[in-house]
């Protein structure tokens, strides 16, 4: 894919991811997609969801975890079919505490799609 296919789908999926659009996000995803998450038991990736159905079910669970969430200091840099994001996300989780965390996710892209979303938070601890 030439970087502006994968810039007009990042800016597809971004728009989808920040806005809980799980359609939208489903629709830039390949069938066998795999979100490697920041955190969880499936050492030594964090937990690992596989598949639209896993995905569409991970997505409900992380909108009920956090309320009003504001995502900022986005850059996305296109290698070929490697794709570098990072961010910034601040608001407040669903009991109220206060949440703010800088991050970096990884893609892949396979025919037009992304195939992989492989995720790193700074994990600040108090």
């Amino acid at each position: 894919m030439s970087d502006d296919a994968n810039k007009k789908l990042m800016a597809d999926f971004g728009r989808a991811w920040v806005k809980g659009d799980v359609d939208g996000i489903l629709a830039c995803v390949t069938e066998d997609f795999e979100w490697r998450q920041a955190t969880g038991s499936d050492n030594p990736a964090g937990r690992i969801v596989s598949g639209k159905a896993a995905l569409r079910k991970a997505l409900a669970e992380r909108d009920a975890s956090f309320a009003d969430l504001t995502y900022s200091e986005n850059s996305v840099e296109i290698f070929g079919d490697r794709i570098v994001q990072t961010f910034r996300i601040s608001g407040k989780t669903q009991d109220g505490r206060p949440a703010d965390w800088r991050g970096c996710d990884l893609y892949l892209v396979r025919n037009g799609k992304l195939a992989y979303k492989d995720s790193y938070w700074k994990q600040i601890t108090r």
